[in-house]
């Protein structure tokens, strides 16, 4: 195939292939690299263990797919989420990657532990909230004031005992509202309200 306007020809593997098959470079006179990207990541690769580098190999995936290299499954690019910086224009790892990874993360920043220590905790409660007895434990409940992690809860009592400003005097009047002996003031004339000791 002779040179023209829409091919250039690669000076390792000395074959002609379209502009597109060439990485830019703004110091060439055409504006590409000499090698074709093929050639320059075997070049680059060999140079990385040249200089005693871990090179991960390349995996070769059909058309429109990756590999996660988190997961070690290949995917369509439907499960990942896009990265515009990346030169594929997708993120390093797949979505449920980037989830498990974002789900450890929170558990260390923001209570200190792992999942283990988490799961952990789950079974010492037999996998129960330890308020209602009911639900699954899924939410790590702490205290706001010193950051100590007390339990893992269900969402509703995870949140009821939020609502309640983690304050136990307010948890034991909602306790005596619900068991009938609520929280009121007394009429002694009129006008006039004790309120309960």
């Amino acid at each position: 195939m002779p040179e023209n306007e829409g091919a250039k020809r690669c000076s390792r593997c000395k074959e002609f292939k379209p502009r597109a098959a060439f990485a830019g470079n703004r110091a060439a006179r055409d504006g590409l690299q000499a090698y074709c990207r093929e050639c320059w990541s075997e070049y680059h690769q060999a140079r990385q263990l040249a200089k005693g580098k871990n090179v991960r190999p390349r995996v070769e995936t059909p058309e429109g797919h990756k590999f996660c290299r988190g997961c070690g499954e290949t995917k369509p690019h439907s499960e990942w989420h896009r990265n515009a910086t990346a030169s594929d224009g997708l993120a390093t790892c797949c979505k449920a990657c980037k989830a498990a990874r974002g789900r450890q993360g929170h558990l260390k920043r923001q209570y200190g532990m792992t999942e283990a220590e988490r799961d952990e905790m789950i079974a010492s409660q037999m996998g129960l909230c330890v308020i209602c007895l009911k639900a699954p434990a899924v939410h790590v409940d702490h205290c706001h004031r010193t950051g100590k992690v007390r339990g893992v809860l269900c969402f509703n009592c995870n949140s009821a005992i939020g609502k309640l400003g983690d304050d136990p005097d307010a948890i034991r009047r909602a306790a005596a509202y619900l068991e009938g002996t609520s929280w009121k003031p007394t009429l002694v004339a009129p006008g006039v309200y004790q309120l309960p000791s």
